[in-house]
């Protein structure tokens, strides 16, 4: 199955921070992709900022770099390579230098209607002088959008901040709140499942849905992020967003349209209705601890006290009819058994056996949507097991997983940041987060972490390579249910 691509108009792409990890690992090389399928034109421009003391020539030297490391061998041509060079432009200066402004604004193009896009990718201790910046230069027009990555505040009175900040410069549609998660492919298709099929609404509630199981399990430790993370923890750094993100998409109501804010009034009414975490017992913290050749969190931290959270387990409800009395557990972590990202509709058992004990137990059907490795979707099924013998059953699972059921298997998959940022040059802000959702997850997420401030707890330890501290299967063993193994 080929993938359709629709060409965007030209712009002018300014990347603020244009010389760190993010604009090297992932902004370079989408831009390159979508220029080579075709979707970014050769009369766009990037225009890299940064502290670095260097010319045009030489930031193109530093992307050629990045590309050769990270956009991938196989799709690396020479001439594709050196037309793109061509878009990029480079210009130094401090975002507290007023000077540095105004050379930006002589580096951009002076076409009105011409599309100007600010993508700041650095600290957000530097967002409000970037965005009084661009607004004191007279560098913002009616047609101008500004990127942001998160971490979007620290607490709900960080975020209010934040955006009023922005909304001081900017109009709320020129704003584009950035959570790659939302651009992942199997989470698109996470939307497309529910609200493109027939058969799956009148069984997405309560009275056919056991419960949900949302995981995001990392390999890695926190590695060269120790000093930022120890300030953050697991439930800022992916609960607030990326996980609560996951959990609007299963839980929300259908849209009127698919149109940005119809999508993302749904999302905040689920936020709104998520029931509060008051119970001690449903919430677990977890630090890795050393395993040889292995350092723990403490060391890669260097932070041998911290009380910081590398992995958090929760259960919670959205308190609405749809889902009255289903369980939603979240759980994510560093260091665990494998590298996975899925959520799992795990259904209700039929509701009376007919087949005798002989014929061995059905199980509950379960459908996982998975977004990393190998984004697909998978259904859990009983079947009978072929051959004589009388009736046996025996589990089976549909799969779709998408390089085998769309032909993709040679076909590379975009990156998420690929389909975000041309969202951005198209205007369209459906798989980006409003103002009022960031705040409404911080409101929901502050009184779990006041609390374990208040009571000075400490992350239970657990080993590298498992699937987390035991307090977090218990979590689900008190309720009869079971965690779905961490899994490659």
């Amino acid at each position: 199955m080929a993938a359709s691509v629709v060409p965007v108009d030209p712009f002018d792409l300014v990347v603020v921070g244009a010389t760190g990890d993010l604009a090297r690992r992932k902004l370079i090389p989408a831009l390159y992709h979508r220029l080579r399928d075709g979707q970014m034109p050769d009369s766009a421009r990037i225009v890299g900022v940064a502290r670095e003391d260097m010319d045009a020539d030489g930031f193109r030297r530093m992307a050629g770099t990045a590309l050769d490391e990270f956009a991938g061998s196989d799709a690396m041509d020479a001439a594709l390579k050196h037309r793109f060079l061509s878009t990029i432009d480079y210009v130094p200066m401090d975002v507290s230098d007023a000077s540095g402004w105004t050379r930006l604004g002589e580096a951009l193009s002076d076409d009105e209607a011409r599309l100007r896009a600010f993508y700041l990718s650095v600290a957000p201790r530097f967002f409000g002088m970037i965005a009084e910046g661009v607004h004191g230069a007279g560098l913002s027009r009616p047609n101008s959008r500004i990127v942001v990555e998160k971490p979007l505040g620290h607490d709900l009175a960080s975020a209010r901040a934040l955006n009023g900040c922005f909304a001081g410069h900017f109009d709320e549609h020129q704003i584009y709140r950035i959570d790659h998660y939302l651009g992942k492919e199997t989470v698109q298709n996470l939307m497309a499942l529910r609200f493109a099929n027939a058969f799956f609404e009148p069984l997405w509630n309560a009275r056919y849905i056991d419960h949900v199981q949302i995981t995001v399990a990392e390999s890695v430790g926190v590695e060269g992020r120790g000093p930022y993370y120890d300030g953050v923890g697991a439930m800022r750094d992916m609960v607030q967003n990326h996980l609560l993100q996951l959990l609007c998409l299963i839980a929300m109501e259908p849209p009127a349209r698919f149109e940005p804010d119809a999508v993302r009034d749904e999302k905040l009414k689920v936020l709104r209705a998520l029931a509060p975490v008051t119970n001690a017992e449903d919430v677990v913290r977890g630090q890795y601890a050393s395993s040889p050749g292995i350092a723990s969190y403490a060391q890669d931290a260097a932070a041998a006290t911290s009380h910081t959270e590398s992995f958090v387990a929760l259960k919670t409800e959205v308190a609405n009819w749809r889902w009255s009395g289903v369980p939603f557990y979240l759980r994510t972590g560093k260091r665990l058994r494998a590298r996975v990202s899925e959520v799992a509709i795990v259904f209700k058992a039929a509701p009376h056996a007919i087949f005798p004990s002989a014929s061995g137990r059905s199980t509950q059907n379960v459908l996982a949507i998975r977004l990393q490795p190998d984004e697909g979707i998978t259904m859990g099924m009983t079947i009978k097991e072929p051959g004589p013998g009388g009736m046996r059953l025996a589990p089976a699972v549909l799969d779709m997983t998408f390089a085998k059921t769309l032909g993709t298997a040679d076909m590379r998959m975009p990156d998420a940041y690929e389909r975000l940022v041309m969202d951005v040059i198209r205007g369209d802000q459906t798989l980006f987060m409003r103002g009022d959702e960031v705040e409404a997850a911080w409101e929901w997420v502050d009184p779990i972490t006041r609390a374990w401030e208040e009571r000075g707890d400490r992350p239970a330890l657990y080993d590298p390579g498992s699937s987390g501290p035991d307090d977090a299967l218990m979590l689900m063993h008190r309720d009869g249910r079971r965690w779905r193994e961490i899994s490659a």
